[in-house]
């Protein structure tokens, strides 16, 4: 990336919205989910992912993977994004297991559906479960407009 190279970045003089953020995440369809293994050492998996209004992030897996056992024992999370045209975001988040039937969750499986519409025949795995990740910490970073650099923030959960 160009602005990398070029020296310390430096960060974005206007806001970015939470709207330009939810735009781009809505371009990715694949994000790497990084959890803590029961030993302590980091565990990466690459996942397909759904955006919500909220910015919450909402993924599917099985119940015998590695990730769900990890979010299970600590919900802490980090995840990457990043594409071909020198965007990136990084996002530290705090996974909840979704329900996949009912009311409570149902806008978050909607969410997925619309992202991965093939997810309504993954119901019928034995192991299948959804998670969804609220944002706590997210860095964006456009190193093509020269660089942009935003942070943002959000109250952690008591």
């Amino acid at each position: 990336m160009r602005g990398a190279r070029a020296g310390r970045p430096r960060l974005a003089s206007g806001p970015v919205t939470a709207g330009e953020i939810r735009e781009y995440l809505r371009t990715q369809r694949l994000a790497v989910v990084a959890t803590r293994g029961t030993d302590g050492a980091p565990q990466a998996a690459l996942v397909g992912i759904a955006v919500t209004d909220a910015l919450e992030i909402v993924f599917d897996t099985v119940t015998t993977s590695r990730k769900h056992r990890n979010l299970r024992a600590d919900p802490r999370v980090a995840v990457t994004f990043g594409g071909s045209d020198e965007r990136t975001l990084q996002y530290e988040g705090i996974a909840a297991e979704v329900s996949t039937a009912g009311a409570a969750d149902a806008a978050y499986r909607t969410a997925y559906y619309r992202a991965w519409p093939d997810g309504h025949e993954r119901l019928a795995w034995p192991d299948l479960c959804y998670w969804r990740i609220s944002p706590r910490w997210l860095r964006f970073s456009d190193y093509s407009a020269g660089p942009r650099i935003v942070e943002r923030r959000w109250p952690h959960a008591t």
